[in-house]
């Protein structure tokens, strides 16, 4: 989708601005009215995947296409998006006229390598300026270099980059990314390529209700039920790549994770019964008519 398209609504949307559990109407698909913005885009999937991995370019493209994402991460400095012309092309099976492209700067041990990526990416991408920031610390567990990420995220927003921000579930770290101009906080559910789940649930609300820009999980979901907890969470989406890529049956997971972030934010919308120590029946107790 390109990003004129992805502020279009198909046919048979009608936007009547974001859904909230006090105004959402049971009798309505909710997904054709919640949409979501992210910087100056928007966009209704609220699942967003990765391109590497898989066994092939085909599988890449059918995987995808499956999980109905608009948005699709490339990470620049390990696949081809032009920048090689001996090489097979990832645009020949993801087509920027059909999906926001968002380069990302995985492999990237500090802030010059992550900042001259993006740049590069801009460059590739005639202009295209929404980029996915993350310096990695270490090169076994991939955890955040919160500093260097810090430092990168500054000078991107300065050039007039629109960055999405892979961080540290700290909620203290989220809010001055956001405070300089981040359009997207994503901190990792658990440690990237992990399968792990979300292991951090509590600090994720605390980033999640402190936040007034888009908050996507990032990193360790490794099923449908870890998707569909993070949207119940109130996450506003779900970036993942290992865990359609590395699952038995690629297309088929990806469908699985279509529905289970369809699901997650349906239930977040209705609003979850409370929880009880002790049992309450399900049936009335009183005012039985016996005819």
């Amino acid at each position: 989708m390109t990003d004129a398209q992805s502020s279009v609504p198909a046919k048979d949307e009608t936007p009547t601005g974001p859904l909230t559990p006090a105004n959402a109407q049971p009798s309505l698909n909710p997904f054709t009215q919640d949409n979501f913005k992210i910087g100056s885009r928007q966009f209704s999937s609220r699942l967003l995947v990765g391109t590497g991995k898989y066994k092939d370019l085909a599988e890449t493209g059918q995987a995808i296409d499956a999980s109905g994402a608009q948005i699709v991460t490339v990470a620049i400095r390990r696949t081809n998006i032009g920048q090689h012309a001996d090489q097979p092309n990832l645009l020949d099976v993801i087509s920027p006229d059909h999906y926001t492209i968002l380069p990302n700067t995985a492999g990237c041990f500090d802030a010059d390598s992550a900042i001259r990526t993006c740049q590069l990416a801009r460059e590739l991408l005639d202009g295209h300026n929404l980029v996915k920031l993350e310096v990695l610390g270490d090169a076994d567990n991939l955890y955040p270099n919160v500093t260097q990420t810090l430092i990168a995220a500054r000078t991107l927003v300065d050039d007039g980059f629109e960055v999405m921000v892979y961080t540290s579930d700290d909620p203290i770290v989220a809010k001055e990314l956001e405070s300089m101009g981040c359009v997207a906080i994503m901190p990792l559910g658990s440690l990237i390529g992990s399968g792990l789940g979300l292991l951090n649930r509590h600090t994720l609300s605390l980033i999640i209700e402190n936040a007034s820009v888009p908050v996507l999980v990032d990193a360790g979901v490794g099923t449908a039920s870890d998707a569909a907890i993070a949207m119940e969470l109130g996450c506003d989406g779900v970036l993942m790549n290992s865990a359609i890529a590395h699952a038995s049956n690629p297309v088929m997971m990806a469908h699985a994770m279509k529905h289970a972030v369809w699901a997650g934010r349906a239930a977040f919308l209705a609003g979850r019964m409370p929880m009880r120590k002790m049992a309450q029946a399900s049936s009335p107790q009183t005012g039985y008519f016996f005819g």
